[in-house]
């Protein structure tokens, strides 16, 4: 009799591990693939909190870094933020899935003028997270000229104090810019003339960085940087509010980073679920505090100014329409990518 409760009591803990497994193997998981600083964790929390989904959240740092692991096909994410340019060439390339939009009612609040953009006229593939501007950020208390032009970048004057962006459309369409060519430009000879002006930039500035840049700015490493509108809200959060962003008047790039769903998810449901609950206007409306960037959500960003309206009239929050009206949306180059990433390695490694 011993011996049988023995058994009945080894099958009943054989029984319960293999629930307990069966359990761990049941959670969903959503893998998430995002820019860094581009997201309140808190967010994440709640969003495992109320769903029961855990997710796991990597970072990367330009839009070819992480086009090129997902071609890899060495990833299983099941949700990335890709921009404008990087998305259409994704979906030209069968990388993407349809969303269904019957999973996300929240859509609802999506501004009309983000929707159905040149990069997806459908609007299948993609829902838009944050736009915003490229421009420059500046010390107003060590650059005392009005900023107002890309020209400040190429500026003697300021030798050893300017951040460049680790970032090759950006980067390449501010020569263009300047010289008053379309940031789209597939011209070799407009192609030239700007690799010729940014290669003798090098001689001016201190190198090119992503996420380094708002803490080197903040700290007084540089007093000048090529950096997008969410950097200049997110160090004017911080409290720094000596370091300026001005929108230059040659135009630059508008752009919106979405949420679009790879090929490779296995997972397509609860990244549904996570694009869902990121458009809920609270939480939307958290983010955007948070990250500084301009949401799309046309709920939360009036209630942006209406809590902070003295961010109604900053260029890196609220341009102006005359500004936004010089600005472009980068398109993919297409068979021209070759020609850009051979371009940018010439300037990288002069």
């Amino acid at each position: 009799m011993k011996r049988i409760k023995i058994l009945l009591l080894f099958c009943l803990i054989i029984i319960s591990l293999m629930v307990i497994s069966g359990c761990n193997q049941d959670k969903s998981v959503l893998n998430i693939y995002n820019w860094g600083q581009y997201i309140d964790t808190d967010l994440l929390t709640k969003f495992e909190k109320e769903t029961g989904i855990k997710v796991v959240y990597e970072l990367f740092e330009t839009n070819e870094h992480m086009l090129a692991k997902i071609e890899s096909g060495s990833s299983n994410f099941d949700l990335v933020f890709p921009s404008d340019y990087v998305i259409e060439e994704m979906i030209s390339k069968d990388m993407l899935h349809k969303i269904d939009f019957n999973n996300i009612p929240n859509f609802q609040y999506i501004d009309n003028r983000f929707r159905n953009l040149e990069y997806d006229p459908t609007n299948e593939y993609s829902v838009p997270y944050f736009w915003g501007t490229l421009g420059i950020l500046y010390n107003s208390e060590e650059v005392t000229q009005n900023v107002d032009s890309w020209s400040i970048l190429w500026d003697e004057k300021y030798t050893g104090q300017i951040l460049m962006l680790d970032s090759m459309r950006d980067t390449i369409g501010v020569a263009l810019k300047l010289n008053g060519y379309s940031l789209n430009s597939v011209d070799p000879v407009q192609l030239e003339e700007a690799k010729k002006m940014l290669i003798e930039q090098k001689a001016l500035h201190n190198g090119y960085y992503v996420d380094e840049t708002m803490d080197m700015m903040i700290n007084g490493d540089a007093n000048i940087a090529l950096n997008w509108s969410g950097a200049a809200m997110d160090i004017y959060w911080q409290g720094a509010e000596h370091i300026k962003y001005a929108l230059p008047k040659e135009g630059s790039n508008l752009w919106v980073d979405c949420m679009v769903i790879p090929k490779t998810s296995e997972n397509k449901k609860e990244a549904e679920m996570f694009i869902n609950f990121m458009l809920d206007p609270d939480n939307a409306y958290q983010n955007t505090e948070y990250v500084g960037y301009a949401t799309p959500n046309q709920i939360a960003f009036e209630r942006m100014l209406e809590e902070n309206p003295e961010v109604t009239d900053m260029d890196a929050y609220n341009p102006s329409q005359e500004l936004l009206d010089k600005c472009e949306v980068f398109i993919d180059l297409g068979d021209n990518r070759e020609m850009y990433n051979q371009l940018w390695t010439e300037i990288k490694v002069y």
